[in-house]
């Protein structure tokens, strides 16, 4: 909400706003924040910028249910999961919905598990006929006292963002990323002690053999064909296009970027949108669209902080599993104390990303964990190369490599890097996790050999630092 206001601050239109939010399944909560956020921009949009057009005080909200919520154990829950946040999205008033498939935690969707996260939609809106209702929540005491709770918290984030300069001099402060990497290292953390329950995950699980027969069939992407053919044609279109047009385009969207003034207006000769569709026209790619406005404007690093103790405080904080929680996470920490003493350093890991994968919420989380647990955790930038994850990880001398995979690459990427990692005569480690379907485990730990562990979805943090552990001394 805080970045909405920030854009219309800097001349964005009122009448085109549009504010995206993410869901979770607790479903009052959701329905609650779509009516906050509601209030807070037409309260703020009217104290703030008078509008003309009284449309302007009307959010407009895209929404999308939760990826995090999504289980790879007993996936056919996630149909549940979806369909609760679709519900709450509905009776919050959102204008577009997003529905995700229910397998993926496990890899990317199939054409049959998209048609259902469809047709989620579909039955809400032609079956249950929620959408003929406005505001079914409201005159609730419950909601109406939930709402007014989330309008004053938010109202606090905004006031401490508009202290710090606005959006993106809190963008650029780090504190941002933080926050949000501190709420998620907590909600992993509760997660992994048993205060909040995952249904399937870490209460009502099934045994070893009953999981085996609930894994789904996934859709399975040949990366390096896809890379071979998309290669091919933009090789085919650069040698059609005009070049001349190409040049002038790019160098018109760069100077446009240069400029201090704004030039939001539709009519504005130097329109960033209108020269990037422009560019798209005489078709310049989207790397070269990008290229040119990092020329003016340079690439955004965002910083790399490691939120400390968020994790471990879920482990002392438990009164149901206080015992057993506290005792776990002991065990694990005077196990890497042990190590320390006999190595005389602690473990350390590279906690990495590589390729398009820009989803870096889990990669956080983990490194948050493994941190409170005793570990050393350097932290690469988004969109590593392979090249460049083993460069990092033999200067920082680590342990073991933790690929954080989200989109797919992992049979094209970590064997690369384990290739790269031999050229310089290195053994060190690696480990994955993420949305790696368990049909491919075998292909990297075995026919590959481009890992030695896999951590899927609903993996506990503790676990995996103990097995990392095991997995280092054996390495030596």
């Amino acid at each position: 909400m805080a970045n909405c206001f920030y854009l219309c601050k800097n001349h964005f239109s009122l009448a085109n706003n549009a504010s995206v939010l993410c869901l979770n399944v607790v479903m009052t909560l959701q329905i609650a924040k779509l009516r906050a956020a509601r209030r807070l921009w037409s309260t703020l949009v009217e104290k703030h910028f008078k509008p003309k057009n009284p449309k302007s005080l009307l959010l407009r909200t895209h929404c999308q249910t939760s990826g995090y919520t999504l289980t790879e154990q007993q996936p056919l829950n996630n149909v549940i999961r979806t369909t609760i946040e679709a519900l709450a999205a509905v009776q919050g008033g959102t204008q577009s919905l997003h529905t995700n498939s229910y397998d993926e935690a496990t890899g990317l969707p199939t054409i049959q598990t998209a048609r259902v996260a469809r047709n989620t939609q579909l039955i809400l809106q032609e079956e249950a006929g929620i959408c003929s209702v406005a505001d079914p929540g409201g005159g609730s005491y419950m909601m109406e006292s939930l709402t007014d709770e989330l309008a004053e918290k938010a109202i606090e984030i905004i006031d401490e963002v508009e202290a710090e300069g606005g959006m993106t001099a809190y963008i650029n402060s780090g504190m941002a990323k933080l926050r949000i990497e501190e709420s998620a290292t907590k909600k992993q953390g509760r997660i992994d002690s048993g205060q909040d329950v995952i249904v399937g995950v870490n209460k009502y699980r099934l045994d070893a053999k009953e999981e085996e027969k609930e894994q789904q069939e996934v859709l399975q992407i040949d990366n390096t064909a896809v890379r071979t053919k998309q290669v091919a044609q933009l090789k085919e279109l650069k040698d059609k296009r005009n070049d001349e047009e190409v040049k002038a385009a790019l160098i018109a969207l760069e100077e446009s970027a240069k400029l201090d003034s704004s030039t939001s207006m539709g009519n504005d000769a130097n329109n960033l949108m209108a020269l990037c569709i422009n560019a798209a026209r005489v078709r310049c790619t989207l790397g070269e669209i990008s290229q040119a406005l990092e020329n003016a404007w340079d690439r955004h690093v965002p910083t790399s902080t490691i939120v400390q103790g968020a994790y471990g405080a879920a482990f002392t904080s438990s009164s149901d599993n206080e015992c057993h929680s506290e005792s776990e996470y002991d065990h694990v920490l005077g196990e890497v104390k042990k190590f320390a003493e006999n190595e005389g350093r602690r473990p350390r890991i590279l906690v990495a990303k590589m390729g398009q994968d820009g989803h870096d919420r889990g990669a956080k989380v983990i490194a948050s964990g493994f941190s409170d647990l005793g570990f050393d955790v350097d932290i690469g930038p988004l969109f590593q190369t392979p090249e460049e994850v083993a460069l990092q990880a033999l200067d920082s001398d680590v342990h073991v490599i933790g690929i954080s995979s989200q989109a797919a690459g992992h049979k094209t990427l970590l064997p690369a890097l384990k290739a790269e990692l031999e050229k310089r005569g290195s053994n060190t480690l690696i480990v994955a996790g993420g949305v790696i379907p368990p049909q491919d485990y075998d292909f990297l730990m075995n026919e590959s050999k481009s890992c030695s562990g896999v951590f899927g979805p609903g993996t506990r943090i503790t676990d995996a630092a103990l097995h990392t552990l095991r997995l280092i001394e054996q390495n030596k």
